[in-house]
């Protein structure tokens, strides 16, 4: 006798659903697609599970026992239930993107940069439901139940599948009028005279990084009136002219294009190997809906940098 922890094979139950509507081994192998021997096979092992005839069978016909009938009327509709529930599944893997997406997006660079992107994708994803949290941190994705996230910096190893949307490029900044009241640096050494804007979050906050000519990797000690772990913040004081602003190109693209802040010591390569990227946590089985955003942002960043076109 079957096991009460040991489920029937489901093709076992298809044939025999098979035989008992069809009445008869011949009509349904054709409409399961199987020779006889196999449905035989099958139905005979899981009377044997069972401990129990399903069929009585002769030379001219089947005909279903008083067992069979009830076992029948048990696992049709939950055979019907588990076949469309599968169908029901197989949506979010194939065909039209739906259901609810979890994006773990960096404050700032969220919400100058992706969030106008975001709302193209639901003009043109009516079926998702994007669930959006801004943090600067790098959230657990599996742990916290995220589908995907937009990282910036050097990624740790780990396996995540993470694809590169663009590099990063940092530089140094000032207002107009700060650089008509102080005279720009000319080299990294001149920051001693400057007063600087301090992004706490930064590894080395008070450390501001160069590459110099044939010599390699030089730190800069640095001081100034604001200290901040909001960039955005930093920005406003940049401008305000209170100081030289350590930035990435995104962070300071608009003002920039507009003339509010310009970059100095630009012979002076400030270094970085980070980047933006796009990660999800597994390459297989990918939810149709994840799928979807992450090669439509890759291809909205393949047309160009937004922070470089203006």
């Amino acid at each position: 006798m079957q096991q009460l922890n040991q489920l029937p094979d489901i093709d076992a139950l298809m044939a025999f659903i098979a035989v008992a509507e069809e009445g008869s081994f011949s009509a349904a192998c054709h409409r399961v697609n199987r020779d006889a021997t196999v449905v035989s096979r099958r139905i005979q092992n899981l009377e044997q599970s069972l401990g129990v005839r399903l069929l009585e069978r002769s030379t001219r016909k089947v005909v279903v026992t008083e067992a069979g009938e009830a076992y029948l009327q048990r696992i049709r509709p939950l055979l019907r239930e588990l076949l469309a529930a599968g169908q029901e599944t197989e949506r979010f893997s194939d065909g039209e993107p739906q259901g609810r997406l979890r994006l773990a997006l960096p404050g700032s660079f969220g919400r100058m940069w992706l969030m106008p992107l975001l709302v193209e994708f639901l003009d043109t994803h009516p079926g998702v439901t994007l669930d959006v949290a801004f943090s600067n941190r790098f959230v657990d994705l599996i742990g916290e139940g995220f589908d995907l996230a937009i990282r910036l910096g050097v990624l740790p190893d780990s396996r995540l599948v993470s694809r590169k949307l663009a590099e990063r490029k940092r530089m140094i900044v000032a207002s107009p009028d700060y650089l008509r009241r102080h005279a720009p640096p000319t080299t990294p050494q001149d920051l001693a005279r400057h007063d600087c804007l301090i992004f706490s979050g930064k590894a080395n906050p008070y450390l501001w990084e160069f590459m110099m000519p044939g010599a390699g990797q030089l730190s800069v000690p640095i001081a100034g009136p604001f200290i901040s772990d909001d960039a955005e913040a930093l920005v406003l004081a940049a401008i305000a002219g209170h100081g030289l602003l350590y930035a990435t190109d995104w962070l300071v693209g608009r003002e920039l294009a507009d003339g509010r802040l310009v970059r100095v010591l630009g012979d002076y390569p400030v270094p970085d190997e980070g980047g933006v990227y796009v990660v999800h946590p597994s390459k297989q089985h990918v939810p149709n809906k994840t799928r979807a955003f992450a090669d439509w942002i890759i291809e909205q960043f393949s047309r160009g940098l937004p922070w470089s076109e203006r």
